[in-house]
C-alpha cells in the first residue's frame, strides 16, 4: 500500500508521522519526503488505509491523507522508461567503472533474448572498444562493434562534482547513418518526369532506364560533360526497390588515390596518420540496401581498380587497417566521359573491370544529337534563372534562339543552362536577341577579371595569393580542353593526384 501524506510545513511533523507508524507496527518499505508531502509505502497485511488516517487526523498539521497507485521516483521512473522506449536509437547508460545502469527497448531488440538483461554487466564485455574510449571529457562519436553489428556511438559524459561519473551511449546503425546522409544529398521526387525533352533518343534513354532500375545489376553510364549522367544515376536509383534506401555519390575524379580508398571502404581507428579515433565508415558500408554512384570511374588509379573488382566479385571488403570481412548488399552505378576501348588499349583502364561495371549500359546523347529538345530547355532554364534573380521570365527572338539550336554545346545542358542564367541576370530588357546570345557565347571560359594584368599586380598580398590567382586561371582555362584530371595532369606534366587537389581546392568545374 503506497500513501500520500499532506501537511504544513511544520519542523519535526515528518518525524512524528514515523513515530505513529512505529508506534502501530506498521512495516514501513519506503519513505519520500517533500515539501509540505510525506509518502510512504507499507506493507498491506493486517492493516488498511482507514486505521492510518485513524491514526494521522489527531496530529497537528496534517491536511489531507489518500491512497496512491505509485511512490514519487516509481512515477518518474515509470515516464523515463516510457521516454527511453519511444527513442528508436539504442541507448545504454554507464557509470565510471562501465557497469550498465539503464538500456531502452531498442537494445532488446539487438540482443538474444536470453542475454538482454545488460543491467548490471560491464559494457566492454559487449563492444569492442575500451572504458577510456568510451570515458572522454567531451561530447564524441566513434565506431564500434556491438553484438557483432556496426554502429556509431555518439557518447555523452555524464558529471558528478566536477568528475566523470558516467555516460550516455546512443547507438546509431550504419544504414540509418547512411539513409541521413543520402536526405542531405540533393534528391528529387520523380526524377524522370522532370527531365525536359521529347527528341526520340531522349525518349529511348528513358525507357531504358526504367527496364535498368527493375534489374539489379551494375549500370555503366557514358556521354559527354554536361549530359546529365548523375541524374539518370538518380533516377534508376528512385524507380527500383532500392528507393526508400540511400542513394551515396562520390566523384572519383576529385579526390587523390588515398583518400578515395578510405571514403569508399572506410577504415580503423589508427589505419593511417590523422586516421579518426574509432574509425570510420566508408561509402559502401553507408549505403548498406542502397545504391553507390561512382561518378567518373575512369579516374580511378590502377590500384584501386583492383581493389574495387575485387569487391565486386561478392561485394565484400575490409576497412583499411582492418582485418575483419564486411559484406553488402547495394547496386553500383557508375559514369565516364571518357572512351573506355581506348583506355583499355593504353593500359590506363582493367578490362576485366570494365566488363564488371558494363553489365547494362546506358549512353547518353549529346545536346547537339538532340536540336529539337533546345527550345523546351531554353523555355525552362529562363523560368527558373527568372526565378532565382527574381524578374520577370525574358523573351527570346527567334534569331536567338535560332542561335541557341545552331550551337555546338561542348559543355551540353550544363553549358546551356549556365549560359541561359547569365542571359536572364544580365538582361536589362524583357527580350533577349540575337546580340546578347552571341555576346555570351563568345565569353571565355574564365571571367575577365581572372586574367593578371599590370594593373593588378599591386593587388596581391604576397607570392602565394598570386600563385593561387595564376593557377585557378590556368585550370580554367585547360579544363573544358582537358576535362579529365588524368588529361590535364598529362597536359602539364604533374601527377594525377596534385591536379585532382588543385580542381577542388579551386571547385572546378563550379
Amino acid at each position: 500500500m503506497k500513501v500520500e501524506i499532506e501537511s504544513s510545513d511544520r519542523l519535526g511533523i515528518s518525524q512524528e508521522i514515523l513515530s505513529i507508524f512505529s508506534l502501530n507496527a506498521w512495516n514501513l518499505k519506503a519513505i519520500e519526503v517533500e515539501t509540505c508531502f510525506t509518502y510512504v509505502s507499507i506493507e498491506s497485511q493486517n492493516v488498511d488505509f482507514h486505521k492510518i488516517e485513524e491514526a494521522l487526523k489527531e496530529t497537528n498539521g496534517i491536511v489531507n491523507c489518500r491512497e496512491i497507485d505509485f511512490m514519487p521516483s516509481e512515477k518518474r521512473e515509470n515516464h523515463l522508461h516510457t521516454l527511453l522506449a519511444r527513442i528508436p536509437d539504442p541507448i545504454i547508460d554507464i557509470d565510471e567503472k562501465g557497469v550498465v545502469l539503464v538500456i531502452n527497448q531498442a537494445i532488446k531488440e539487438i540482443v538474444s533474448p536470453i542475454e538482454n538483461n545488460l543491467v548490471g554487466k560491464s559494457i566492454v564485455a559487449f563492444i569492442d572498444c575500451t572504458l577510456d574510449e568510451l570515458l572522454k571529457p567531451k561530447e564524441h562519436s566513434l565506431s564500434i562493434t556491438f553484438y557483432d553489428r556496426p554502429f556509431i556511438a555518439d557518447i555523452l559524459p555524464v558529471y558528478s562534482k566536477k568528475r566523470i561519473s558516467g555516460a550516455v551511449i546512443s547507438l546509431r546503425s550504419i544504414d540509418k547513418l547512411g539513409r541521413q546522409i543520402a536526405l542531405m544529398q540533393s534528391s528529387t521526387d520523380g526524377i524522370l518526369d522532370n527531365i525536359v525533352g521529347k527528341s526520340e533518343k531522349l525518349q529511348s534513354v528513358m525507357a531504358q532506364t526504367l527496364r535498368f532500375a527493375e534489374l539489379d545489376l551494375p549500370v555503366l553510364i557514358t556521354g559527354d560533360t554536361g549530359t546529365g549522367k548523375e541524374l539518370i544515376a538518380r533516377a534508376l536509383h528512385q524507380e527500383s526497390s532500392r528507393k526508400e534506401a540511400p542513394f551515396l555519390t562520390i566523384n572519383c575524379a576529385s579526390l587523390p588515390e588515398q583518400l578515395l580508398e578510405s571514403e569508399l571502404f572506410g577504415y580503423e581507428s589508427g589505419a593511417f596518420t590523422g586516421a579518426a579515433r574509432g574509425g570510420k565508415p566508408g561509402l559502401f558500408e553507408l549505403a548498406n540496401g542502397g545504391t553507390v554512384f561512382l561518378d567518373e570511374v575512369a579516374e580511378m588509379s590502377v590500384y584501386l581498380q583492383a581493389k574495387l573488382l575485387r569487391f565486386l566479385q561478392d561485394y565484400s571488403f575490409r576497412r583499411l587497417g582492418g582485418i575483419k570481412e564486411l559484406t553488402v548488399n547495394i547496386k553500383i552505378i557508375s559514369a565516364s566521359h571518357q572512351n573506355f576501348t581506348e583506355l583499355i588499349q593504353k593500359k590506363l583502364f582493367r578490362e576485366d573491370l570494365y566488363y564488371r561495371l558494363n553489365v547494362l549500359s546506358l549512353a547518353l546523347p549529346a545536346l547537339n544529337q538532340r536540336v529539337e529538345d533546345i527550345p523546351l530547355l531554353v523555355e525552362h532554364f529562363v523560368k527558373n534563372a527568372a526565378r532565382q534573380v527574381e524578374q520577370e521570365a525574358p523573351i527570346l527572338t527567334p534569331s536567338a534562339l535560332s542561335l541557341l539550336q545552331t550551337y555546338q554545346w561542348p559543355g551540353n545542358i550544363r553549358q546551356l543552362e549556365n549560359s541561359i542564367f547569365r542571359l536572364v541576370a544580365l538582361n536589362t530588357k524583357r527580350v533577349i536577341q540575337r546580340n546578347d546570345v552571341e555576346d555570351i557565347l563568345s565569353v571565355q571560359v574564365f571571367d575577365k577579371n581572372d586574367e593578371i594584368d599590370v594593373v593588378q599586380y599591386e593587388s596581391f598580398r604576397d607570392w602565394a595569393s598570386a600563385q593561387q590567382h595564376f593557377e585557378k586561371a590556368l585550370l580554367m582555362e585547360l579544363y573544358p580542353s582537358y576535362p579529365s584530371t588524368r588529361k590535364l595532369a598529362e597536359r602539364l606534366k604533374v601527377s594525377h593526384n596534385k591536379i585532382a587537389m588543385k580542381l577542388r581546392a579551386y571547385n572546378i568545374p563550379s
